[in-house]
Parts: structure tokens; sequence; C-alpha cells
């Protein structure tokens, strides 16, 4: 039986950058269109080789903002994708849209070509936040969107979220949320407000304009809580959807599914190797027309990376992982791995469910990056005890703990926080 692949297409053209945007993207280079979609269309056209022994059961047009590159543009490269013979009749293809660019007509011409699913960029329900970070829509644009979506055909909708925001109230948060949940998508992410070195926001950092760590983990809380009461189950840290609605692309990431990139910055990891091209458009289009190198970095993903990026991914999804997948994947033994769980457990942050899974709970999502941190350290101690072999590999590694005093001080805060409830 083929194996299954998710491809990955990279669309880095915005009308305009958003504040806190750390994607690569351009905004303005609209020239530089044709000549990319020529080199996309060579590219995927080169793979179909490479494609032979998969089964293509998704495929994720990101960026970028693929909604303003143009439904034709769109249409013709999953056409050269289809004619690889390789991609399921029932594949999902999802298609991100912004609301400012997502219009009727174009949404129809790519739901007739066989786009079923689409993730909207909404953000936030106040105008005036929205103008602040840098989107070009209100709220009255998104609604329209989803109105134009629905009468395209689309019956599979995500709308994206940010909390976190400069200014956002917990009050502005629940205005968002329930605006959102009235649009009725069968997906909502819900994702906190990160500050990169280099974007414009980033002056935030520190602000007394952004709310406190404190108050976005409210806000995280509540979204949980409100989405679980409208029929949104929590299956990653940040994605909730309606039963069978969960984003199968996705998945395929957090359950290390082969995915395969094109495209300025794409990335791909498949056959036991990780690679990406560069970030440069220019040099992307020459590398490819032009049968020069494209690809940025390269690597072999090893054994042990493997088995470490199965805790970190599983970890993230309400799934979470099990001893029987971890031996399995591993090769080693898990009982490391669990007792610190339990101890997890014990703080109320990690779930062991009766078929086995061990998953956190929206308190241990909240501290996830130090959680994971701790368990990847449990593993490296642990394995090289029963897989001597292994040992200078593990000793090579940074090594990841939770800092001095950390753990009480989130203590203290979650039984604050249940105290207030």
């Amino acid at each position: 039986m083929d194996r299954s692949l998710g491809i990955y297409i990279h669309i880095p053209f915005c009308a305009s950058k958003c504040g806190y945007c750390d994607f690569y993207s351009l905004a303005g280079c609209d020239r530089l269109m044709p000549k990319y979609q020529d080199a996309l269309v060579a590219h995927i056209r080169e793979s179909y080789g490479a494609l032979k022994s998969y089964e293509v059961d998704t495929v994720y047009f990101g960026g970028g903002t693929p909604s303003y590159y143009g439904a034709s543009r769109l249409a013709e490269l999953w056409t050269e994708l289809k004619n690889s013979g390789r991609v399921r009749r029932d594949a999902e293809v999802t298609l991100e849209a912004n609301p400012d660019s997502a219009r009727l007509k174009d949404l129809k011409l790519l739901r007739r070509e066989g786009f079923n699913r689409i993730s909207l960029g909404a953000q936030c329900a106040n105008n005036d936040i929205l103008k602040l970070i840098g989107r070009r829509h209100n709220w009255l644009q998104v609604e329209q969107a989803v109105r134009a979506a629905r009468e395209a055909g689309f019956d599979n909708l995500n709308i994206d979220l940010i909390y976190g925001l400069p200014s956002q109230t917990k009050s502005d948060w629940e205005d968002t949320l329930m605006r959102a949940i009235d649009l009725r998508p069968e997906h909502i992410s819900c994702y906190g407000l990160t500050l990169e070195k280099g974007t414009p926001m980033y002056k935030y950092l520190g602000s007394p304009f952004l709310p406190s760590d404190d108050e976005q983990a409210d806000m995280y809380l509540y979204a949980v809580d409100a989405l679980a009461h409208y029929g949104y189950a929590q299956y990653e840290v940040s994605n909730f959807a309606i039963k069978g609605y969960e984003s199968r692309h996705n998945l395929g990431y957090w359950t290390l599914k082969d995915y395969l990139g094109f495209g300025a910055a794409a990335h791909s990891c498949v056959g036991g190797a990780r690679f990406s091209y560069a970030r440069d458009v220019d040099a992307y289009i020459v590398g490819v027309l032009g049968d020069q190198k494209i690809v940025d970095e390269y690597e072999r993903v090893s054994s042990l990376e493997r088995s470490s990026e199965y805790l970190m991914l599983g970890m993230r999804t309400v799934r979470g992982v099990t001893a029987e997948e971890y031996t399995r994947i591993c090769m080693a033994d898990f009982r490391p791995i669990e007792d610190t769980l339990r101890l997890f457990a014990q703080k109320g942050w990690a779930v062991r469910e009766e078929a086995g899974n061990w998953h956190f709970t929206p308190s241990g999502f909240l501290l996830s990056n130090l959680l994971i941190g701790a368990l990847l350290e449990s593993q490296s101690s642990g394995r090289v005890a029963v897989t001597p072999w292994m040992k200078e590999a593990f000793d090579a590694e940074e090594k990841t703990e939770l800092p001095p005093g950390e753990e009480e001080l989130f203590r203290e805060m979650y039984e604050k926080r249940r105290g207030r409830k």
C-alpha cells in the first residue's frame, strides 16, 4: 500500500504585511507573480517521479495570502498536482484566505475545481485592534467572506483568531469568540500572539499595552471552555473543531506523516530527510527555471530526532502519546517519561486516559513548552540507560530542563486561578 503524503504550496504574496507576521511573505511584489507561477508549475511537474510511491491525501495552499494570488493561478497549480495521478479523489484541499480578498467569483471557481476547505484569517472582531495590528479588513468583511464561502459551496470552514493583542481585554476576546461562533464555522483556531524580532510589533515586547501572562492564560482557558460548550472539541493546543472537521493536513504534521513543500521558504520532510528552499522568491524562480540549486537546508532525520519529534508533536495534541507507540517508534523504555507524566498529573497538567494515552490538560497546554522540555530530558536519561549506543548522540544534545523555581511558580499561579473560579 502506498504511503500517504501531504503537499504544501507556499504563496508568499500579500497586499500588505501584518505587524506581527514573521512568515516569509512580500508586499508590493505582484510583478513577480507570473514568473513565480511558472516556477511552481515546473517544480510540481519535476516532482511527478518522487510522488509515484505516495498517495496525496491533503494539499494546503498557505502564505502569504493565497486568495490574493488569483484563483486562476491556484486552479492551475491544483490541476498540475492532479496530473501527477497521485492525488486522492477525497483529498482535503485547503486555501488560506483573507477576508478582503475572498471574492465570491473566485471562491466559486476554486470550489468547482476541487478546493474543499477554507482557512479564513479573521484574527479579531474589534476593528480598532485590527487596524492596530496592520490587518486590511474589518469584521463586516469577515461576515461577508463567510457568506461568500458558503454560497460558493464550501462546507468546511476554519476561522483563525488571535488573543493577547495590544489593548485587548478579556471582554474583547469573549466578544471575538462569540461572534466567530455565531458564524458557525466547522473549525476555529486560537493562537496566542507571538512577538518576533524584526517585525513592527516587536516593539510591544514587555509593554503595558499587552495583556499580562496571567490575562492571556485566562483568555486561553476561557476559549477552551466556551468552544467546548458550543461543540468545538479541542484536538491540539490551538485548534478546535466539530467532530469530523479536524484539519487532516495539520494532523499529518503532528503525527509525523511525510509532507512535501513547493515554493520559496517551503519545508519538506520525506523519506527520512528534512529540507527547505531559499527564503527568496527571485532565487527560487532562477533556481527552478534555470535548473540551479534551490535547497537552502538539508539534513537526514536520525532515529533520535524522530523519537523526540514524536514526543514534541504528539503532546501538542489531545490524543497525546502512548507507551506502545513510543516503544515501536523509539525502541526504548517509556517508563522514565511516564514517571514525569505522573508528576504532571499530580499538578493537574496531564492526564492518562483509560485507553492508555497520555495528554496535557488545558492548564498543561499553557505550559507545554516547559513541560515538553522536561519530557525530553526524561527521554534522554531513560534512553541512554537502556540504549548505550545512543549515549554519544545524547551527550551532544543541548538538554532542556525546567528552570529552578518554575514548578512552584506555575503551581501557585494555577491554584490561584482555580480559587478565583
